[in-house]
């Protein structure tokens, strides 16, 4: 049996441990983000990667220098946090899932421009996943906003934005 600490209620010990503060970031990535990310990203059909390569249409390709700003501070304070092999192991099982000899059905069938475009914003989240908790909220947001847009977990506050039916395949 587990005991709860003096004065903590049981309902507290299930809830994450953050401040009030809603600017604050959550902790680092947790396994368990790891494996929901790579899980969902491996389950898209080929408009789940349309979907991601709008996004990175509608928002880092918009605002690019704002997101290699983010990149760059992501990066640094991965290795700041000697997490640099956790990210880089991390960021090769993307790229296998993506890219690599074992592509999936749905990355393979969308390589090419919005492959790129998908697989750029896979990336931009995960950084800020990973890099979550050592960069600002904002960084975060700018990271993983394009993802956000086939993944809204990552965003949770954010509602994803219209996506057109003239830009999808019927």
């Amino acid at each position: 049996m587990v005991r709860k600490p003096h004065g903590v209620r049981s309902s507290d010990l299930s809830r994450p441990t953050r401040g009030t503060n809603p600017s604050v970031p959550p902790p680092d990535v947790s396994q368990k983000e790891r494996e929901r990310f790579i899980t969902e990203i491996g389950s898209f059909s080929a408009a789940g990667v349309e979907r991601a390569a709008w996004g990175w249409d509608q928002h880092a390709g918009r605002e690019l220098d704002s997101f290699h700003e983010a990149e760059r501070a992501a990066l640094h304070a991965i290795e700041k946090a000697d997490r640099a092999p956790a990210w880089e192991d991390f960021r090769r099982s993307i790229f296998d899932m993506t890219e690599g000899k074992k592509a999936l059905v749905a990355w393979q069938y969308e390589h090419g421009e919005t492959g790129h475009k998908a697989e750029r914003a896979a990336y931009g989240a995960a950084l800020a996943l990973f890099a979550r908790g050592h960069i600002s909220a904002d960084q975060f947001g700018i990271l993983a906003r394009s993802m956000d847009e086939a993944l809204p977990w990552l965003l949770p506050k954010e509602p994803p934005h219209p996506y057109p039916v003239r830009d999808r395949e019927v």
